[in-house]
């Protein structure tokens, strides 16, 4: 087990003191020229922000009109699906639907007499 002592700390303080020491670092001598700060550019993140514009709402008869001339809810359906699947991604009709999946059993309860 590890113990520690007052004494180890006493003698680590002088080394940590040395190890400062050395680390200053000179100051700045009046042989050389300062330094200029880099430019640097400011860009704000609303730079190019559009305001929420709200759009023109049609009267929902001129909606359910234009719905009814493309063929109804059906016409969007059957072009969602048609869009969405491949031939490669569509399942097969005879393949079990649940297949891949299993479910441990339920415990068995014994009776008790």
């Amino acid at each position: 087990m590890f113990h520690s002592s007052p004494a180890r700390w006493l003698a680590a303080l002088p080394a940590i003191a040395a190890l400062t020491a050395v680390a200053q670092t000179k100051s700045a001598s009046g042989d050389s020229p300062p330094i200029d700060p880099p430019n640097l550019t400011f860009r704000s993140a609303f730079d190019g922000y559009q305001p929420y514009a709200d759009e023109k709402a049609i009267p929902w008869k001129q909606a359910n009109d234009t719905v009814h001339r493309r063929g109804g809810w059906r016409a969007y359906a059957k072009e969602a699906s048609e869009g969405s699947t491949t031939e490669g991604d569509a399942p097969k009709a005879d393949a079990a639907p649940h297949a891949g999946h299993s479910m441990p059993a339920p415990p068995v309860k014994k009776a008790q007499p």
